[in-house]
């Protein structure tokens, strides 16, 4: 018994470690050091176009690799093998982005793409983990501690990352810029330490490796085509499925997209970074609040609130002038980004049956990571053909509307029932 806590804990501990990647690299501080350092000799704006250019890229591939990373992970009986594997190309490609100077936008952003495909494979193995480290009835506790430890081990990294660029002088570093590229290293070695214990202490597993007829990227395709074919059953399912696809592409640019919009039109880096910090934490008892909210005014309307917020939080975008509009606007994305996502994920469970859970949400993941491509790359391209990114941020918009008017069609209520009758 003690040795499957053990087990666990090493589990949720590279959820701790490689959290970094998201905070410091993702969302933080690689794009204000992209603006202002890798891509200093830019016109202004076309650091953001390109920065939105190797987001959707990087989500691209990510949506290519995914069901055939799914394949492998459920066929072989090498799963350790490969979270190894993505999980040093994450921590390599890290590391080298310490290496990064002026005018090195090319290099910044080929190694964000290799890192983030490290990333997200990492997770795909990271997952398949889970039915090993928890029993059926442990998993919820066991999924949730994994989040939570992200959250806080990506929280403190980041914490030390912020002082470490606010004030080189504390860490006997001379500039910044010197700060910010070892905080782009000290992610690949925080990502390294903790990854320890699960690299150490999870036994490959003893199966035999399923034979198969075909080839994994013929699997894992043709396993998305089924889901697609089968969810066509559950028409609410499936108009919800819709509506997320928009209004989630609208969300996840924004996060991706936030910093370098703010260091282009002129806002300090460390404001940009202190604010994002804010994010994290204010997320925390507002995702709380809207699964309270969601039992007094039904999950739908919830999520629509989160969206109409959205709509307020481009709109403003698009005239924001000051370090204090950032901090406002960075609080309001806090509110409605884990509410949003949480109920999304609730609403869409309850509609499909049980039996497929794993499949469906897997489609779910996969599907929302191809139709995330679009928001980057339409905010890089109307900000570059425009030459000012403020257009960019405002056709953001039509990802909420759009997503708002259809997911008015989606009847939960009778989702429930298609899915019970399925599952009967």
């Amino acid at each position: 018994m003690e040795n499957k806590k053990k087990l666990q804990r090493s589990w949720m501990m590279y959820d701790f470690g490689n959290s970094a990647f998201a905070t410091t690299i993702m969302a933080a501080v690689l794009p204000v050091y992209y603006a202002n350092v890798a891509a200093s000799g830019l016109e202004e704006g076309l650091a953001t176009s390109y920065w939105g250019y190797s987001q959707s890229i990087s989500v691209l591939l990510i949506a290519i690799l995914a069901p055939i990373l799914g394949a492998i992970s459920d066929f072989s009986a090498a799963k350790k093998k490969f979270l190894q594997f993505f999980a040093f190309m994450g921590i390599i490609a890290s590391i080298l982005l310490a290496f990064v100077g002026e005018g090195d936008y090319i290099l910044a952003s080929i190694l964000f793409i290799v890192g983030s495909i490290g990333f997200s494979g990492g997770n795909i193995f990271y997952d398949g983990f889970l039915p090993e480290v928890a029993d059926k009835d442990e998993m919820d506790r066991v999924s949730s501690g994994g989040y939570a430890y992200g959250y806080i081990g990506g929280g403190i990294l980041l914490t030390i990352n912020i002082l470490m660029i606010l004030n080189p002088q504390w860490f006997g570093l001379p500039n910044t810029v010197a700060a910010t590229q070892l905080s782009f290293a000290t992610v690949g070695i925080w990502w390294l330490v903790f990854s320890i214990p699960l690299l150490k202490n999870i036994k490959e597993e003893k199966k035999v490796e399923i034979k198969r007829d075909k080839s994994y990227i013929a699997i894992g395709f043709s396993r998305v085509g089924n889901t697609f074919r089968e969810i066509k059953q559950y028409k609410q399912a499936l108009i919800f499925l819709l509506a997320f696809w928009l209004y989630n592409d609208g969300i996840s640019t924004i996060m991706r997209m936030a910093t370098i919009y703010g260091a282009e039109i002129g806002i300090a880096g460390n404001d940009l970074i202190v604010a994002l910090l804010i994010t994290q934490f204010v997320g925390i008892p507002f995702t709380f609040f809207f699964g309270w909210l969601a039992s007094k005014i039904t999950a739908k309307r919830a999520l629509s609130i989160t969206l109409l917020t959205y709509m307020v939080i481009t709109i403003l975008g698009y005239f924001m002038t000051s370090a204090i509009h950032f901090y406002v606007l960075a609080i309001a994305v806090g509110m409605v980004q884990g509410g949003a996502q949480s109920l999304s994920r609730s609403i869409f469970g309850r509609m499909i049956p049980e039996n497929k859970h794993a499949e469906f949400f897997g489609f779910y993941g996969i599907s929302s990571k191809f139709a995330a491509m679009f928001g980057p790359f339409l905010f890089a391209f109307i900000g570059q053909i425009t030459g000012n990114s403020r257009f960019g941020i405002i056709s953001l918009i039509f990802f909420f509307i759009a997503g708002l008017i259809i997911l008015r069609f989606v009847d939960v209520e009778k989702g429930i029932e298609e899915a019970q009758r399925q599952s009967g």
